[in-house]
């Protein structure tokens, strides 16, 4: 399996078949793919050649193995929600600092997807309540699971709705979301794993990929505590014009933080 997944180019051809091999047999069974695949069981040998006929499709291996790890958690997927990326968890360090510097905060996620960010950030800030919204009913279902198997599933509630529709008269201390940022136009050139795997509905921020940020941006104040911040992640190259939306809007201090890579990954905004 290896050697066919580094004949396809695959990028990780030696760590995509550890972990599969491991998922199918249920332990370190690398050496199960070379010689020793003989003696290997039938059962684990069926699952492991649906596994890479799979991979050798394109599909990730998450949505192959159904679950992500972000954010040292482990979060089940379904066919609604995003596979969690490390990019992300800059988003959640910097919510933690924020809310390090309070007791009793209340936060809001829109968009929540698999639960990944809101779920990350109750797992380390315990006096925390959350709220997170998605369109989705079937992503909304991975979320609160995601939510339970984490031991956060009592201070996060989840409601179904676009956008600030299903919190209608209520205030949070911290605002965050990861929205559709990429252009319309440019989902069809994207890498076929994301392409053809991500739910549409979690890509496509509209024709200049910055739509959702002015309904977020238009909204927020209505239902941000003064003093309260709003942290969305970006697109590289993004930052700029996230900023000016949110300044034109009327919200104080809006700047940009980068990721390790040096990339415009959040912009932070504040409501005093």
């Amino acid at each position: 399996m290896r050697d066919r997944f580094r004949a396809a180019g695959l990028d990780t051809p030696e760590l995509d078949a550890r972990i599969l091999a491991q998922a199918a047999f249920g332990f370190d069974s690398l050496g199960l793919l070379g010689a020793e695949r003989d003696s290997a069981p039938a059962e684990g040998l069926a699952r492991l050649d649906g596994f890479a006929e799979r991979r050798l499709a394109g599909e990730p291996v998450a949505r192959i193995l159904g679950e992500k790890e972000f954010y040292g958690l482990p979060f089940g997927l379904n066919a609604a929600t995003l596979v969690p990326r490390p990019d992300t968890e800059l988003l959640v360090e910097l919510a933690l600092d924020w809310l390090g510097k309070r007791n009793g905060a209340r936060l809001l996620d829109l968009g929540t997807g698999s639960g990944a960010i809101p779920v990350a950030i109750l797992a380390n800030s315990p006096g925390t309540t959350g709220l997170a919204t998605d369109l989705s009913e079937e992503a909304l279902a991975a979320a609160r699971e995601n939510a339970r198997r984490n031991g956060v599933g009592e201070r996060l509630e989840f409601r179904q709705g676009s956008w600030f529709a299903p919190v209608a008269g209520e205030r949070f201390d911290l605002i965050v979301s990861n929205p559709p940022y990429i252009e319309t136009d440019v989902i069809a050139s994207l890498m076929p794993e994301v392409r053809d795997f991500d739910p549409l509905l979690a890509l496509d921020g509209g024709p200049d990929g910055l739509g959702p940020y002015r309904i977020i941006a238009a909204q927020a104040g209505e239902y941000l505590r003064r003093p309260g911040a709003l942290m969305v992640e970006i697109g590289s190259g993004q930052g700029e014009a996230v900023t000016r939306i949110f300044a034109d809007a009327g919200f104080s201090g809006v700047r940009v933080e980068k990721d390790l890579a040096g990339l415009d990954r959040v912009v932070i905004a504040h409501q005093l």
